[in-house]
C-alpha cells in the first residue's frame, strides 16, 4: 500500500483510495503498481487488443457512495505506456442527510504515453451532495481521451433532482500550462436546470475531451452524430468544437444511455485519428 493513500474509515464515512501505475515492459503495457485502501479495487488487467494497451476496470464493491464517503484515485503512466480505464457499471451517489461525498481522480501521463479515461455514467440521486474533481496532467506529447457522463436524478423512476448539490470540476494541463478547465455547479430544484440557457429540463449531460486532436476530426464526428440524431428524442442536443488542439464534444438529453451511445460513436471516430488505433470498445459498455 502507498503511504499517501487515505485511511479506510473516518467518523463521517468510508475513505477509499486507489493508486495505479502503468509501465511498458517490452512490447506490453502492464499494471506495475496497484495499491488500495478501503472499498476500491481493480479487476484483473487484460489486453483485448494486443499487448500495447492495458484495459482496467475500476471496482467500487459497495455499489454506491453516500454522504461522508470519499473516493480518491491516482493513476500514473510511465513513458510509452497506454491504458484504457473504465468501470463495469454506473456510479451512484445516494441521498445525503447533510455531509458531502467526494470523488477525486488525478491522472499523470508521461511523454509518449496515452491514457483513455472512459468511465460509465454517474447517477446523482435526488438529495445527494457531491463534489468531484478530475485533474489530468500531460507531459510532452502525451495523449488523452476522456469522457464524463452525468444523470441528475433517475428519470426512468420519475425522480427529478429537486434537492441537493452536485459540483463537478475538470482540469486538463500540459507541461504545467492549463489547456482546459471547467467548473459545474448544479443545485437541486434550481431554475438553471430548466432554463433555456441551462439544462433545458434534461437530466443527462456529457462531455468528451481529446487532447491533440488533428484537423478534420470535428467534421467526421459531427457527421456521425448527425446520422445518430436522426432518431433522437425531443430536446436532445449535441455539439462539438475544437480549440488549440483540444476537442470538446457535448451531449444534453433525456438519457444517460443515449449519452453513452453518442460518446462511444465519437470515441470510435476520434481514436484512430488521434491515437492511430482502431476502436476496441470495452465489453462492459454492452452490459
Amino acid at each position: 500500500m502507498s503511504a499517501g493513500l487515505a485511511p479506510a474509515l473516518t467518523s463521517s464515512g468510508w475513505q477509499a483510495a486507489l493508486d495505479l501505475r502503468f509501465q511498458r515492459a517490452g512490447r506490453r503495457t502492464v499494471l506495475a503498481r496497484c495499491a488500495h485502501q478501503g472499498p476500491l479495487r481493480v479487476q484483473r488487467p487484460f489486453h483485448p487488443e494486443g499487448d500495447r494497451v492495458c484495459h482496467v476496470a475500476l471496482l467500487h464493491p459497495p455499489g454506491g457512495v453516500v454522504g461522508g464517503d470519499g473516493l480518491h484515485i491516482q493513476v500514473a503512466l510511465d513513458s510509452d505506456a497506454h491504458a484504457l480505464i473504465t468501470t463495469p457499471a454506473a456510479g451512484k451517489f445516494y441521498r445525503s442527510a447533510g455531509p458531502w461525498a467526494d470523488q477525486t481522480q488525478r491522472l499523470t501521463v508521461a511523454a509518449d504515453a496515452v491514457v483513455e479515461w472512459l468511465p460509465q455514467e454517474t447517477i446523482v440521486y435526488d438529495g445527494a451532495r457531491v463534489r468531484t474533481l478530475t485533474r489530468v496532467e500531460l507531459h510532452g506529447n502525451a495523449g488523452f481521451i476522456g469522457w464524463d457522463i452525468v444523470c441528475l436524478g433517475r428519470p426512468a423512476a420519475g425522480e427529478r433532482f429537486q434537492a441537493g448539490d452536485f459540483h463537478q470540476d475538470f482540469e486538463l494541463w500540459r507541461d504545467g500550462e492549463p489547456l482546459y478547465w471547467e467548473r459545474g455547479r448544479y443545485a437541486g430544484g434550481d431554475s438553471a436546470l430548466d432554463a433555456s440557457w441551462g439544462l433545458q429540463g434534461q437530466p443527462a449531460f456529457a462531455t468528451l475531451i481529446g487532447a491533440g486532436a488533428p484537423a478534420g476530426v470535428v467534421e467526421a464526428i459531427r457527421a456521425g452524430w448527425t446520422a445518430l440524431q436522426a432518431r433522437s428524442p425531443e430536446g436532445e442536443l449535441v455539439a462539438i468544437s475544437q480549440l488549440d488542439g483540444v476537442l470538446i464534444g457535448r451531449y444534453l438529453g433525456p438519457s444517460a444511455v443515449r449519452a453513452r451511445q453518442f460518446l462511444i460513436l465519437a470515441w470510435s471516430l476520434l481514436r484512430p485519428m488521434l491515437l492511430q488505433r482502431p476502436p476496441c470498445p470495452s465489453r462492459f459498455w454492452a452490459t
